[in-house]
């Protein structure tokens, strides 16, 4: 039976996000049970669309879950169907991070880093594969090829994961060049003591929504004794919208207007991104002539 939370998104602009900054561990029953957990508190919260770390169902095999640790294929299946059930029973749609079995070796081979998108009708859209890979990444994961958007509540979404959205922002361009209003950006950022990279990565993450003008919204798990980044919501201006506390696990919520969405710096769209850098304090007139002049083509 369908949840009461589905919407048409033809009827509002509004969209109520959430991000599961929850911890993780190497025991999948523990991480599973954050999940549940994580969910009937959105739930509760109005979540429409809940996004959950980097792997979080297995834990991430680097410093979490041993590299080389069989891939708990049956259990991941169950997983991944079980949330989906119960995201249907309450209209909820989830981006989660897991792995997918490597099809040529399900159990000892290196499996896809992954996010997998379910609707807010409980289908299991499809699965994203991260595709550039850290050097630890490579140890443990098979890389990924390709970029895929999802229609969740009737928005177009994109997913990146960690690195590959951090420093490539080719992986978000993509993404928007498919139609992605949002883009969810799963990380697991880290246990080591690399406390220097918070600035940059903050930094990143509203580099990759304001040159793009979309929401992006980054989901890392609750770390200790180093977390260097906070799960955040981004604007398409680059303002922060929401953002975590660090160390602790804790739902971000955010109502945000997909209207604002209007990927004019990715198009080039000179009028539409001069209201987003200028709002009030340049009128039109002073850069109408500028309008007539050849625009140039989308990234």
């Amino acid at each position: 039976m369908m949840g009461t939370g589905v919407r048409d998104m033809a009827s509002t602009e509004s969209l109520t996000i959430g991000l599961a900054q929850t911890r993780q561990t190497d025991d999948m029953e523990t991480n599973t049970a954050a999940i549940f957990r994580f969910v009937e508190q959105a739930a509760r919260a109005g979540v429409q669309v809940l996004c959950f770390p980097e792997t979080q169902t297995v834990g991430y095999r680097v410093d979490i879950t041993a590299a080389d640790a069989p891939v708990p294929v049956q259990q991941l299946q169950d997983v991944h169907g079980r949330l989906a059930q119960r995201c249907g029973e309450l209209g909820m749609a989830c981006v989660l991070g897991t792995e997918i079995p490597l099809p040529s070796d399900p159990t000892g081979g290196k499996p896809y880093n992954s996010a997998l998108a379910i609707s807010e009708r409980g289908d299991l859209l499809g699965t994203h594969h991260k595709t550039r890979l850290t050097p630890l990444d490579a140890v443990a994961y098979s890389p990924g090829s390709s970029f895929e958007t999802f229609e969740l509540f009737g928005v177009t979404v994109g997913v990146v994961i960690c690195y590959e959205g951090f420093r490539f922002a080719e992986t978000t361009e993509e993404c928007v060049r498919q139609g992605a209003q949002l883009v969810f950006h799963p990380q697991n950022n880290t246990t080591r003591p690399n406390d220097w990279k918070l600035p940059v990565h903050h930094a990143l993450i509203t580099t990759r929504a304001a040159e793009n003008t979309i929401w992006f919204a980054s989901c890392n798990a609750s770390l200790e004794p180093h977390q260097n980044c906070a799960s955040m919501v981004v604007a398409p201006n680059g303002t922060v919208h929401a953002q975590s506390s660090l160390k602790q696990e804790e739902l971000v919520v955010a109502e945000i207007d997909l209207s604002q969405a209007t990927r004019a710096m990715f198009l080039g769209d000179m009028e539409t991104a001069a209201e987003m850098l200028f709002a009030e304090t340049v009128k039109r007139d002073e850069f109408a002539s500028a309008l007539d002049a050849p625009r140039r083509n989308p990234r």
